[in-house]
């Protein structure tokens, strides 16, 4: 079994906080984890799934408050909107006779949901995780996590054609009877049209009119759509870096499915060789190694990227509050060079670090104060910030 990182940051949060808050894409892993967690002390585990559990909580107090004893596990907690009162009181109650920690653990798939219900019924009462699939810290074959994505069913599929049937079941499943839980009722085929045109221009620049064009919707049909991805954490915004800067700077976010298996499904690139001869292969890589990067980094890093009208670019600029600024090159080659635009770009915002990241294993300097580094070595510098 894979360990996840977020594993000991879990166990820490149980114990500080009366109620942690997992959230994840489905499939992500979150119950496996949990369930782990469950078997290191005394736990009840509620799937709301299940009819059977979601009659258990008919009266939540009545039933939960006989195991305050217990680690309580509620999977799928976003079904039962109005437990999360129910919590308060149950917390608080606990808090009084002296158990100050460690009592509820939710799961959910979708951030925006859980964090607006939650938030004010259990606000200084809950703390937040969340779950991604696997990245390249928690795993050795960096190309099978690229071409299949780090969803563990996929990645550890016995076959490269098995992986790809999973995460066409995967997508299935989303449009057809998860997605219509979260958000107004939108035709399965249209909302898969619209993830499939994300994916033929991953790593791009948002462009509403283009893709309200291509759907024959209007603008704020768009939002919708793409706010509801982004909330169930499938789809990422980059936004655009805005300093103190005399030049003009492009505003619209970078728009990239967060899971590079999902990308390649639905571009129908089924293996490393069809990916490798596919004209998306660079803005595949360059968005997988982002993503890996935003995984792994502390939730109080500010990540963006900086474009200006005149061609200066930085694929990625990490500001670690109190500390540094790394402007962060992205190339997928083994004899990786840096663009006029980025030592441009770089002038603007003084960085204190200038990184070349690359498919490879070492790390050199080259020219301008500028590290090459390997994916793998940099992941590993900045889960290094998590902990100093």
């Amino acid at each position: 079994m894979i360990e996840r990182r977020l594993h000991h940051e879990l166990l820490q949060q149980l114990a500080r906080s009366p109620a942690v808050a997992m959230l994840g894409p489905r499939q992500v892993g979150k119950t496996t984890l949990a369930l782990e967690v469950a078997a290191t002390s005394p736990s009840i585990y509620l799937d709301l799934e299940s009819e059977a559990d979601r009659n258990k909580l008919t009266e939540p107090e009545l039933y939960l408050s006989t195991r305050q004893d217990k680690l309580v596990i509620i999977d799928e907690v976003h079904r039962l909107p109005g437990l999360f009162s129910h919590l308060r009181g149950l917390i608080d109650k606990a808090r009084r006779s002296g158990k100050k920690s460690g009592q509820y653990l939710l799961l959910g798939s979708a951030s925006l949901d859980l964090l607006k219900q939650s938030s004010e019924s259990l606000a200084g009462r809950i703390a937040y995780l969340e779950l991604a699939p696997f990245d390249i810290c928690e795993v050795d074959a960096a190309d099978r996590l690229w071409l299949r994505g780090g969803f563990p069913d996929s990645y550890t599929a016995p076959s490269d054609s098995n992986s790809v049937n999973w995460r066409r079941n995967f997508i299935r499943s989303y449009l057809e009877r998860d997605i219509p839980l979260f958000g107004p009722r939108i035709p399965a085929e249209t909302l898969r049209r619209f993830w499939t045109m994300l994916a033929h221009v991953q790593g791009g620049l948002l462009n509403s009119a283009s893709l309200a064009r291509g759907l024959d919707v209007d603008n704020k049909t768009i939002t919708r759509y793409l706010d509801l991805l982004v909330d169930l954490l499938l789809v990422r915004r980059l936004p655009a870096w805005h300093g103190n800067s005399g030049k003009r700077l492009t505003r619209s976010p970078k728009i990239m499915i967060r899971d590079s298996g999902l990308v390649h499904t639905l571009s129908n690139i089924a293996d490393m060789e069809s990916l490798l001869s596919h004209p998306t292969v660079g803005s595949s890589w360059e968005c997988f190694a982002i993503e890996n990067l935003l995984q792994i980094a502390p939730p109080q890093v500010q990540a963006s990227f900086y474009r200006s009208s005149g061609g200066a670019e930085i694929d990625l600029v990490l500001e670690i509050p109190g500390k540094e600024t790394w402007a962060i090159e992205i190339k997928r080659s083994l004899k990786p060079k840096v663009r006029k635009g980025f030592h441009s770009a770089c002038l603007d915002i003084k960085p204190d670090r200038k990184i070349l990241v690359y498919p490879g294993n070492e790390s050199y300097p080259m020219g301008n104060d500028v590290e090459v580094i390997g994916l793998k070595q940099i992941a590993k510098e900045v889960q290094a910030i998590c902990v100093s």
